[in-house]
């Protein structure tokens, strides 16, 4: 006996995985927009006459957020421009790929596109870094870089604001994450649907109660265009555990995602703690808690030959450069080194200049021989 829509007297073809209703397409597609629409009214996402610039990777998040943003705008008249942003982290074989799904994307939805590399801001790619790193901290690379990057892009199109397509699932992943890392600011604010409203471009998740699976039925039926492989460096990555984790919770209880993140929204903590406080980097400028930002760190790091200097224990690597430039600086003759505050330098002396900021030229990385895995969830996974 066919199951009737519970919205409508059609018959239902799927099931929804955050309430468990019954749908029609038609049916399923409205729930779907409205939802997020009332979290952008609800949430004051938008101004109007804003430059908006999305995050656009060519994954099934990035371009359903495209997708409806263009539809709700024209439906509700938010009265903002939409722009697409990508980055282009350098990974052959996947952003390259990736970036051209990106780029029909263009012409399907009639946005402008903008794309920053890594490689032009800051003279590396993620696969020199990865040669250099290994698979196991260059996430921490790609996320550091990868945030900026949006920033720097998105200032170079002076827009108003930044949105991405972080999902329910994702934030759910990131209270977990900063839990059991012990994070108090980052779990502060892992669950604030804006933020960097205190620096020069807020930042805003229109999907922060969306299901990642209801992303995919919505992307499945409505046939949109999008690059479904996971990045080839990630096998390793921490929040792939944490994500193992709530996918193992959703099953039992699929009411757990929107627990979590309600569990994070309602978090508090006492008076004494003490929070970073937000600054500026001192050498890029860059919004950073600390007196050079995380990026400048392993940017130094990479440039001296030593990929670990802003993983883990920061002081020992310190130390450890240090010690390096020092002989270096014996060898070539070099009265001039001072140490400030940590930071070495040898004031611009001719002998030890170029030691300080070499680089190592991209065009010798070969590609690695790592094959890309398709992403979960897929479509024919997901009961209906």
């Amino acid at each position: 006996m066919p199951v009737i829509c519970s919205s409508c007297d059609k018959s239902a073809i799927l099931k929804r995985p955050k309430t468990g209703d019954a749908l029609c397409k038609k049916c399923f597609y409205y729930a779907f927009e409205e939802e997020v629409h009332h979290t952008i009214i609800n949430s004051n996402l938008f101004v109007r006459g804003e430059t908006v610039a999305i995050g656009a990777s060519g994954g099934k998040d990035s371009t359903v957020l495209a997708y409806v943003l263009k539809v709700l705008n024209e439906r509700y008249n938010y009265g903002i421009k939409l722009l697409l942003l990508s980055v282009d982290e350098g990974i052959t074989g996947y952003r390259d790929d990736s970036l051209e799904t990106v780029k029909r994307n263009e012409q399907q939805y009639e946005m402008p596109l903008k794309i920053v590399s890594y490689e032009e801001l800051y003279g590396w790619t993620m696969d020199a870094i990865v040669k250099q790193i290994g698979l196991k901290n260059n996430c921490t690379f790609c996320g550091v870089f990868r945030r900026q990057a949006l920033d720097r892009g998105a200032m170079m199109l002076k827009v108003d604001r930044i949105v991405t397509g972080h999902n329910a699932d994702d934030i759910a992943e990131t209270v977990i994450m900063n839990v059991l890392r012990g994070d108090k600011a980052r779990l502060r604010r892992c669950t604030a649907i804006t933020t960097g409203t205190e620096g020069a471009l807020p930042r805003s998740k229109p999907f922060k109660y969306t299901y990642e699976k209801e992303i995919v039925m919505y992307a499945y039926f409505k046939k949109l265009d999008y690059f479904s492989t996971e990045c080839i460096y990630s096998p390793n990555a921490y929040r792939g555990f944490a994500r193992a984790y709530i996918k193992d919770l959703e099953k039992i209880r699929p009411r757990s995602i929107i627990d979590i993140i309600h569990s994070g929204e309602s978090l508090s903590f006492k008076k004494e703690v003490k929070m970073p406080v937000q600054g500026t980097c001192s050498r890029c400028k860059y919004i950073s808690s600390n007196e050079i930002c995380k990026a400048c760190v392993l940017l130094e790091g990479l440039n001296r030959g030593l990929p670990r200097l802003g993983i883990g224990k920061e002081h020992k690597e310190r130390r450890k450069a240090d010690e390096m430039l020092k002989e270096e600086n014996c060898n070539t003759g070099c009265n001039n080194t001072q140490t400030n505050g940590g930071q070495t330098s040898c004031n611009g002396h001719v002998c030890c200049k170029d030691k300080i900021n070499r680089t190592v030229p991209t065009s010798q990385i070969e590609k690695l021989d790592i094959k890309p895995k398709p992403i979960r969830p897929d479509p024919s996974n997901i009961d209906f």
